[in-house]
């Protein structure tokens, strides 16, 4: 063939390509639609690559696919040779045929051909190996975390992926729920359960302020975006953790978009955290919200009594603690809401014990959950929160549970609502099966209400207030 067809030819290579339906049309913008073709002599067809990392994406998943197409092209005896963008030099590649790799060392003689650089045709080394910093935490694990039936879902669907990443229904695994209940800790033990288990799985753990700092740090040298792109792209799983800090940040949004993408089609695992339900995030765009749903969505609720003692007698197992089990029971009826409350008065106690050589007594016990949990800070319930709206409004609460539609009546019962979900962690479900028997979409409703209402109405902003205060006994 004439060196003038090479753009035709590799045109029609795209061609074939896309019509295999093999590749999704997000990887072949970012694998093919970029690569330029350079010459075509005889049967070496050469082409440019943007980076090595690209030629290492395209031989470890690509290269059957595109063999086959070029050499439909220009047949059997088809050779390609790519440059790299950002390197001097071919590299040459060859290309199986019927799926077998054959091996063709040839070498040019510069003193023969001085024109010409030493070239040399090689089995393809497939991808190299990436050394990724997990940025796991392997004390964070499975055998440290206490199932109950605050978690029992989520628990057993991180164990799951952690069997199969990427294969389960559960991609992405969108974990939520109030602050230190466990979500950071679930999300890392995935990620150690899957290093353990299948060591060269690229495995990483960012924050998502982390994730925005990097993407930030890329937007301001063009020449790193791609790479950082890339770098993501390659993850076997890839856990972002408190996702709600993506609000605003349309950049970042995008980013991830398009990283989310490529990692879904690819069949590797996405796992999520965030402090509050899909439906309930404010500030992201809509096409990444409804890609969050696509999986399992699974809250974190606070732990019952028997879990927080549960929790405590774990931690003195792994750490070797001799802990009475008086202490035990005081700490678990104590503290309630916050797992990371609970840890921390045990550390706090374990610290008088060992630094300060005291006795683990009841009276420090006490002192310590008294630094931790205000006297004033009694728990509240939803139950505490509708018996303060009807001694408020003057109503009984058989009228805030019926289907009264009167005004006074649906105001008063979508506060209760409202209250619930800023003053407890209960979730939506629960709240509206105590109030009324309403489903999560009414509650969602009730509370969207309210908070609008707030934004213009002093009254309402009145009540709230009022209310706030009658509950927490100020």
């Amino acid at each position: 063939m004439e060196n003038l067809k090479y753009n035709q030819v590799w045109k029609n290579c795209l061609n074939i390509i896309k019509a295999t339906g093999i590749v999704s049309k997000q990887q072949f913008e970012t694998w093919f639609a970029p690569i330029k073709p350079i010459s075509l002599e005889g049967a070496t067809l050469t082409i440019e690559v943007g980076s090595d990392f690209v030629r290492e994406e395209i031989e470890a998943n690509y290269i059957d696919l595109l063999g086959s197409a070029i050499r439909r092209e220009i047949g059997k005896d088809a050779k390609l040779v790519y440059k790299v963008r950002v390197v001097s030099g071919e590299k040459p590649m060859l290309l199986p045929q019927d799926s077998q790799i054959q091996v063709s060392n040839r070498s040019i003689n510069p003193a023969l051909d001085p024109s010409k650089p030493i070239q040399n045709t090689y089995v393809i080394p497939g991808i190299r190996k990436m050394d990724v910093d997990s940025q796991l935490n392997s004390s964070l694990n499975f055998d440290t975390f206490v199932e109950g039936d605050c978690n029992r879902l989520a628990r057993a669907a991180g164990l799951s992926i952690v069997q199969n990443p990427g294969k389960s229904t559960f991609n992405p695994l969108f974990i939520y729920g109030g602050p230190g209940l466990g979500k950071t800790h679930l999300a890392q033990a995935i990620g150690v359960g899957v290093k353990d288990r299948m060591p060269d799985k690229l495995v990483l753990y960012v924050s998502a302020s982390r994730f925005q700092t990097q993407f930030v740090d890329a937007t301001m040298n063009k020449n790193q975006m791609n790479d950082f792109l890339l770098f993501y792209q390659r993850m076997d799983v890839l856990i972002i953790d408190d996702v709600q800090e993506f609000a605003t940040k349309t950049g970042t949004q995008s980013a991830f978009f398009n990283i989310f993408n490529y990692l879904q089609n690819s069949g590797k695992q996405l796992v999520l955290t965030s402090d509050c339900a899909p439906v309930e995030l404010k500030g992201l765009e809509e096409r990444l919200l409804s890609r969050f749903k696509w999986g399992l969505t699974a809250e974190l609720m606070a732990p019952s009594y028997d879990t927080r003692v549960a929790i405590l007698k774990s931690k003195c197992f792994h750490e070797g603690v001799d802990l009475p089990e008086d202490i035990i029971d005081f700490l678990a009826s104590k503290i309630k809401d916050n797992i990371r409350d609970l840890v921390g008065a045990y550390r706090c106690l374990i610290a008088n014990s060992i630094l300060a050589k005291k006795e683990i007594t009841m009276d420090l016990a006490d002192s310590v959950v008294k630094s931790l949990v205000s006297e004033n800070n009694r728990e509240i319930t939803v139950n505490t929160i509708q018996n303060a709206v009807c001694s408020y409004f003057n109503i009984v609460p058989e009228l805030l549970h019926s289907r009264s539609r009167k005004r006074e009546i649906v105001q008063a019962r979508q506060l209760a609502m409202y209250l619930s979900r800023e003053m407890t962690n209960s979730s939506l479900s629960s709240i509206g099966s105590q109030i009324g028997g309403k489903d999560h979409a009414t509650v969602l409703h009730a509370i969207k209400t309210v908070r609008d209402l707030m934004e213009t109405d002093r009254g309402i902003r009145q009540y709230v207030n009022d209310l706030q205060k009658k509950i927490c006994g100020e």
